[in-house]
């Protein structure tokens, strides 16, 4: 039956039961003003399929809104609260992302399959090809073995499974070091060495886009197009700064000019090392082996006392970085400049404990001028200038009440380095790293615009080889 309300079992009791009494939505949302708007529209298409079934509504939660805590995006220090709260009358708490979109009655039906007096922990399943640096090449042997789920098909734990955790919690509060890739820390923590349950790959839970010949048997479905609020931000509107040092101009900076710089209208490169024939740039700031606090807080200092105040937006990029400024361009007009924005892939440290989330700096670091007026007129800087400036960054805004932005657009690896299906859904805006692959060829095949992603914004399917 292809028409969502016309089948005659779409109004079973027993499904109107299981909507408002069995299963609490949880919208894995962020505060900044586009995201939130996004959740509420997708909290509101949920409530009125309930609605239209004349019943009493779900409960449907907004991470963002449910605690200030700054860990509450990473979901397992909200266990102990969703148990008290749902462990008595709720049979499952289903996670989605912003651009989730659900068939609440297929939901229901696809959930009532399996047992919920059990532990589940269900999913659409992804894996690893090969050991990567982002799950600490962990499963080395054989990483395929290790399921964890694609937070954009939605995934979901039953109470029994929920109370387990919050015990757990309670008992063995969450250790205080970094989450890197949540969806996969998230299915280790409750596989537990064993002791948990596997992820449980379930088919109605899709990636799909809604329009997909493809998505008949599906319980939810996503939207992969790349987002765009009005018309592209201008070239002129971007201003690009590229770290690099003298030991990488001759091998890294050819790669930018060949791929992504053309894309640029403002861009500067800086060094340690003047060198008139890229041209580089001299902050003055001695080159580090390991962090870049210095020079980084230099070219916000840059940015924000040399160039036009009519320039809205900062890229900090690494020399290594490959990035579409064409996709950024579309992805910006969907945020407000004179908001402090902080936009770029979100990592965590310490947030069991009270630490704080920050924009790895490999994928790119997106500012707002807000963003960057608001963080120098701050006391805040380096405690060194070795420090990893991506994490004082976060750190900083932390302080500040100025919450990160996170985009899974943003990537601090290569393409190989993430399972393939999970970026079949994705229009990525940038990747990190030259190991071990051509980086001219990875641009090409995975960040270059083309003629028809020029001309309506949509996923094409390129010949995306194992790069």
């Amino acid at each position: 039956c292809r028409c969502f309300w016309c089948c005659a079992c779409r109004f079973s009791p027993l499904a109107l039961i299981s909507i408002n009494k069995g299963i609490v939505f949880v919208i894995q949302s962020q505060s900044n003003s586009f995201h939130s708007k996004r959740a509420e529209d997708l909290k509101r298409d949920i409530l009125k399929q309930a609605a239209d079934l004349g019943k009493e509504l779900p409960t449907v939660l907004l991470i963002h809104q449910i605690d200030r805590h700054e860990g509450a995006w990473t979901i397992l220090p909200l266990m102990t609260d969703f148990s008290v709260t749902y462990g008595r009358n709720s049979s499952w708490i289903f996670f989605c992302e912003e651009d989730t979109r659900i068939q609440v009655i297929k939901l229901v039906e696809t959930l009532r399959r399996f047992d919920k007096s059990k532990e589940w922990f269900l999913g659409k399943a992804l894996y690893d090809e090969e050991s990567t640096i982002i799950h600490h090449y962990a499963f080395a042997e054989n990483p395929s073995v290790f399921k964890f789920p694609d937070f954009a098909a939605g995934w979901a734990l039953s109470i029994p499974l929920v109370n387990k955790l919050a015990k757990k919690l309670k008992s063995e509060p969450l250790k205080s070091d970094f989450t890197i890739d949540l969806k996969h820390e998230i299915a280790l923590y409750i596989w537990q060495k064993g002791e948990g349950p596997h992820l449980t790959p379930v088919p109605e839970f899709c990636t799909d886009d809604v329009n997909s010949y493809k998505v008949d048997h599906c319980a939810t479905t996503f939207s992969n197009f790349l987002p765009l609020c009005g018309e592209p931000v201008n070239k002129e509107d971007v201003f690009v700064a590229v770290k690099t040092c003298r030991k990488f101009h001759g091998d890294r900076i050819p790669v930018v000019k060949q791929t992504w710089e053309r894309e640029a209208a403002l861009i500067e490169y800086y060094s340690d090392y003047a060198d008139i024939s890229i041209p580089t740039i001299d902050l003055g700031i001695p080159n580090t082996d390991r962090g870049h606090c210095g020079k980084t807080f230099a070219i916000l200092e840059r940015f924000l006392n040399h160039t036009s105040p009519r320039t809205p937006w900062l890229v900090v990029v690494d020399d290594d970085t490959l990035i579409s400024i064409f996709r950024l361009r579309k992805l910006l007009s969907c945020y407000d400049p004179n908001e402090p924005v902080f936009l770029g892939e979100r990592y965590g440290y310490g947030l069991g404990t009270g630490g704080y989330s920050y924009i790895t700096g490999g994928g790119g670091m997106v500012f707002s001028r807000a963003a960057v007026q608001k963080l120098l007129a701050s006391k805040c800087r380096c405690y060194s200038m070795d420090a990893p400036d991506d994490m004082v960054l976060g750190m900083c805004f932390s302080g500040l009440g100025i919450p990160i932005t996170h985009s899974p657009l943003f990537h601090q690896a290569r393409p190989m380095d993430y399972p393939k299906d999970y970026l079949s859904h994705q229009i990525p805006v940038s990747f990190h790293k030259h190991w071990n692959i051509d980086p001219v060829k990875v641009y090409f095949t995975w960040l270059a615009p083309n003629t028809e992603e020029s001309s309506n914004g949509k996923k094409v399917g390129y010949n995306r080889e194992d790069l």
